[in-house]
């Protein structure tokens, strides 16, 4: 007699539990003073309805000011690493659904084909509800490089495009870092664009 099979349930990712996330250096990438320019990326993550998403947990990584990648695969052995730039952050989002990074802003890599991509810093989002996590990018308004950049002209309309783009915000003070703002919205009204990857 065969024997039955029962499926395995399947399971959300999360919760996620504070204590485990309460690293506050998880989310300044320039602790160590790499070099480039540095900047802050501050937003929130919301829910279809607009609510703030407060148990989500976001997850950049980036190339250094120079356009490598921190991680052996990286090919490009004429750039410099930075041993001063671990190019990966986490941070949990507060009870407003408010996430923020102190990274520096990255320079442009090269795509398929060897086209150049604008400078970009990639972002995981995990969550409770959702079974697999969310890849998204961070571009920048008013970065010259976007206009020719493999991914952003792929997308045709331009609202879903503009999902993709931290907008600077204010002036900054001298030696003070550029604040941009970069909100994650989940589904609904000005839904994030999401990666199928």
């Amino acid at each position: 007699m065969a024997e039955k099979l029962i499926p395995t349930p399947s399971q959300t990712v999360g919760p996620f539990f504070s204590l485990g996330l309460d690293r506050p250096e998880w989310n300044d990438l320039t602790c160590g003073h790499p070099q480039g320019e540095r900047i802050v990326i501050a937003g929130r993550v919301l829910d279809g309805d607009g609510a703030p998403v407060p148990d989500a947990v976001v997850e950049i990584w980036q190339a250094n000011a120079a356009g490598r990648y921190a991680h052996p695969e990286d090919p490009q052995t004429d750039k410099p690493l930075d041993p001063n730039f671990r190019g990966f952050g986490r941070v949990a989002t507060d009870a407003e659904g408010r996430f923020h990074f102190t990274t520096i802003k990255p320079g442009p890599v090269p795509g398929r084909g060897n086209s150049l991509q604008a400078p970009h810093i990639n972002v995981l989002l995990l969550s409770r509800g959702l079974l697999i996590h969310l890849h998204t990018r961070i571009y920048f308004d008013g970065e010259p490089a976007n206009a020719a950049d493999p991914l952003l002209s792929s997308i045709e309309d331009p609202a879903v495009r503009g999902t993709l783009l931290a907008r600077r915000e204010g002036s900054s003070q001298s030696g003070s870092p550029a604040h941009y703002r970069f909100d994650i919205v989940m589904q609904g009204d000005n839904e994030t664009a999401f990666l199928d990857l």
